[in-house]
């Protein structure tokens, strides 16, 4: 097993387990900022960070301090629907939601470098190896669950932790309305199998020594550390059949 220092920059999959990434906030906000122009506000005593769309439909909202851990929230008027990500919740499934939002009201400037997914959640399931079971999708190793449940209130609700673990609990949940292909959009980016990475203090504690995490190393890997995350993976693979 490798050691690594808490400074030491590391790739990790599968994403579900990684933390929420919080160093990488600008991957969130930034592009809705500086690539679509939404304005924005940030209140400095806070730290609460809103921004809203040009025609006043649609905002998120960042907020650290919120007291039940709902650190992130975006919000559509008419028809009203809000989608809810907790602390831990890691931030590129975060990123690929709110980076497609101007989509929704029109604004394709950057499709082509943010796409929005066309696959269906089984697809998505299946390309990752997620179990399926009615409603249900659970992640391979069992730690991770989408939950759809048609006719409720909040009928996409996503949940996770590691045996109930500390620090390890995040959930997402998508109201009614919500578009299912933004729902998609966060799954796809959730459970795919290319990596994340962190500073490997970041990672959750029972993270860190856990069988079911891939850690590899960013600056000390004998080639490109994708690659070296990649051959990894494959090798942790084979040896499990």
């Amino acid at each position: 097993m490798t050691h690594f220092e808490p400074q030491d920059r590391v790739l990790i999959s599968p994403r579900h387990l990684a933390g929420a990434g919080i160093d990488r906030l600008a991957d969130a906000i930034g592009p809705l900022i500086h690539l679509f122009g939404w304005p924005s506000q940030h209140e400095r005593v806070s730290g609460r960070i809103t921004i809203s769309s040009p025609d006043g439909s649609l905002f998120v909202n960042f907020n650290s301090r919120h007291t039940q851990g709902r650190w992130w929230a975006g919000a559509h008027h008419e028809p009203y629907w809000e989608a809810q990500f907790t602390r831990q919740t890691p931030i590129e499934a975060i990123a690929a939601v709110t980076q497609v939002l101007p989509q929704l009201i029109g604004d394709n400037r950057h499709v082509e470098r943010i796409p929005l997914t066309t696959s269906t959640f089984a697809q998505i399931a299946d390309l990752n190896h997620w179990n399926r079971d009615e409603g249900t999708f659970t992640s391979p190793d069992g730690h991770c669950h989408l939950q759809h449940t048609p006719g409720e209130e909040t009928p996409w609700r996503f949940r996770h932790h590691v045996y109930d673990g500390f620090d390890t609990h995040w959930d997402a949940s998508f109201t009614q309305d919500t578009p299912e292909r933004l729902v998609a959009q966060f799954f796809a980016h959730l459970a795919t199998t290319t990596p994340v990475e962190r500073t490997f203090r970041d990672v959750p504690y029972l993270v860190q020594d856990l069988d079911d995490a891939l850690i590899t190393p960013v600056r000390a890997a004998a080639v490109n550390p994708h690659v070296h995350h990649a051959g990894a993976q494959l090798d942790r693979a084979v040896r499990r059949r």
